[in-house]
């Protein structure tokens, strides 16, 4: 490649055409800022629908149920799961949510126990407090956690009330948590929410169980054991592992994201098309430097990779821009996407933004090698004779 002090040379030539660079360049940015959403989107939907070898989680849920509405199970279920071989904690949840069908601006309502946060394996151990505290959510029947994504997204600060669903709470707290449902959902009192909500019956009913098993490599025994136990009685359960779960719930969600894959290599394309043009024309405008170079001792090679430098620097100048526009603008806006209660959350990724660079700049120079070719083979003379 180019040596370090011929690259103000490379940048005096691109200068020669602002207009031309600057629009390639933007061209450019477009394309990776595009790529690097499509890339943190698709390591969203990993994280949230991945198995791992050490997920404990299940999901209780009745059977043949989807939507939260649906889904009705008597929170007397509680205590013959806990019964089961293999399960090491219980946790019924009543959901409530403004929106069962894909969106951005879901506020889901999660209705649990008090015992549920307490103890070393309490919900509460996972989290880390931002503002407020436990105490206060004990206090007040009508408080409500809230997560820092949903926090963030709709403005909450501890003190404040708001109404979703119908249903009206007062911020105790916002938490932190690695947990991306957890992120995206506001954790009120369970026997509040039976009786605040309008549907889904009322005292005594809830959406789901989630299940902590002892032994990861049990999770499918147990999964089985706890549907056996309730396959005769009026509500039978189906029960999953909560990343399979989650991937149940927005199939189409994930059909959509493996589709954008075809996106982000358009991306790539537009980048080698876009930089490619723009080599080309600006070898075509030099034509006649290109001989006075030579004829100064410039050997043709380093012509060559002069040319490769300024599709080198169109491209890495357009991926910065790009890549890091990307992340910062998928922070700002807290990107996630919720159906059924469940969400998929995008946050912004340095290795995507990374990836997208590196892949710019080898665009930039696979798109300069044949006009870069051409040029170093061109005689003087041929040079000096061209229009």
């Amino acid at each position: 490649m180019v040596a370090p002090r011929f690259f103000p040379l490379v940048v005096k030539h691109l200068s020669r055409r602002p207009v031309r660079a600057l629009l390639t360049a933007g061209g450019v940015a477009i394309a990776m800022f595009l790529f690097v959403s499509v890339q943190s989107l698709q390591e969203g939907v990993a994280r949230a629908t991945g198995a791992a070898a050490s997920d404990t989680t299940l999901v209780v849920y009745r059977e043949n149920r989807f939507c939260p509405a649906a889904s009705r199970l008597p929170e007397s279920y509680r205590s013959r799961i806990a019964k089961v071989p293999g399960v090491a904690s219980v946790v019924p949840l009543r959901i409530v949510v403004n929106n069962c069908r894909a969106a951005l601006d879901v506020v889901t309502f999660r209705g649990l126990p008090v015992d549920a946060l307490e103890g070393p394996s309490g919900m509460a151990s996972s989290w880390r407090l931002a503002a407020g505290s436990i105490d206060r959510w004990t206090a007040r029947s009508d408080a409500a956690l809230v997560g820092s994504m949903l926090a963030r997204r709709r403005g909450f600060k501890v003190g404040d009330s708001f109404d979703a669903s119908g249903i009206t709470v007062t911020v105790a707290g916002i938490i932190e948590s690695d947990q991306p449902q957890d992120r995206n959902v506001a954790y009120v009192h369970l026997d509040f929410l039976q009786q605040a909500s309008a549907k889904g019956g009322g005292l005594g009913v809830v959406t789901q169980f989630t299940v902590r098993v002892s032994d990861p490599s049990r999770l499918e025994e147990v999964a089985a054991a706890i549907d056996r136990e309730f396959e005769r009685d009026q509500d039978p359960t189906a029960t999953r592992p909560e990343k399979a779960f989650v991937a149940q719930a927005g199939a189409d969600i994930v059909e959509i994201v493996r589709f954008t894959r075809w996106v982000g290599w358009g991306c790539l394309v537009a980048v080698l098309a876009l930089v490619s043009n723009a080599v080309v024309l600006g070898v075509q405008d030099r034509v006649r430097e290109h001989a006075v170079l030579q004829t100064l001792g410039y050997r043709s090679s380093l012509i060559g990779r002069l040319i490769l430098g300024e599709g080198l620097v169109l491209a890495m100048l357009g991926g910065v821009v790009g890549a890091i526009g990307a992340a910062a603008v998928i922070r700002w806006t807290n990107l996630s996407i919720s159906q059924e209660g469940l969400s998929i959350i995008v946050d912004p990724s340095w290795t995507a933004a990374a990836t997208g660079f590196v892949l710019a700049g080898a665009a930039g120079v696979v798109a300069g090698l044949v006009p870069a070719w051409q040029a170093s083979r061109r005689e003087i003379t041929s040079c000096l004779r061209a229009v």
